[in-house]
């Protein structure tokens, strides 16, 4: 077993056994993994109602440089598992008759131009046009799908990149002026997979700090006035 995986499977162990949860390693690119995974949670714990399509993956790809196998790499991580992990757990849910949440992760660049990650981006706007499409098809089935969008957020990935803490003015452009935080995004989520929201399909919300909402507006970082554009 390479020694990558052995890792992750112990931190994968370690994760469940610290919250009493089942923790399955999966690589949900491919369909007869994420069939394997659904097996075995059913079996141990029951119907999976609630979906979360979190997995990702990003580099740099200008457009004139994106090879088709960086093209398909990025894909791969941002779209393909949508399509895998919604396609089962829909097909498990409407033959059950059970109501069921799923709730896709996608990102600010899905919506905005995103100079250099041009396939990264693309892939994003896929999974909102996929979640829009999806809730219209297992809505007669009581079964909703919506996404979140976040901006700039901090995770371990994040940090490992910046491991002496993110660059000075990188949330200069956020109207609330920082990054977001996991649980943020975590709420959002728990918020979707519950009753709540029991009336609430085809939605992306923006967990971004009101990016979205303010288009090309910015706080100027000296002065702090509203600015649009280049200051």
């Amino acid at each position: 077993m390479p020694q990558w995986l052995a890792a992750r499977r112990r931190r994968c162990a370690q994760s469940a056994e610290s919250i009493g949860a089942l923790g399955i390693v999966t690589d949900v690119r491919d369909g007869e993994q994420v069939d394997a995974a659904l097996a075995q949670t059913a079996a141990e714990l029951g119907p999976v109602r609630i979906l979360v399509n979190n997995a990702g993956g990003v580099f740099s790809s200008p457009l004139l440089e994106t090879t088709e196998n960086g093209w398909d790499a990025l894909y791969r991580s941002n779209l393909r598992h949508v399509l895998l992990c919604t396609q089962r757990v829909a097909r498990r849910l409407v033959a059950d008759e059970l109501p069921g949440s799923i709730i896709n992760l996608t990102s600010i660049e899905g919506v905005r131009a995103a100079p250099g990650y041009a396939a990264y981006a693309a892939a994003k706007a896929g999974v909102i046009n996929y979640t829009q499409t999806a809730s219209y098809e297992l809505a007669p089935n009581n079964i909703r799908v919506n996404a979140i969008a976040p901006d700039l957020t901090v995770t371990e990935g994040l940090l490992a990149l910046s491991p002496d803490g993110l660059p000075a003015g990188i949330a200069d452009a956020i109207p609330l002026g920082r990054a977001g935080r996991v649980d943020e995004i975590a709420g959002a989520a728990v918020f979707l997979a519950s009753d709540l929201s029991s009336y609430i399909t085809g939605q992306t919300i923006h967990v971004d700090g009101g990016t979205r909402a303010a288009g090309d507006w910015y706080r100027h970082p000296q002065t702090g006035e509203a600015t649009l554009g280049p200051a």
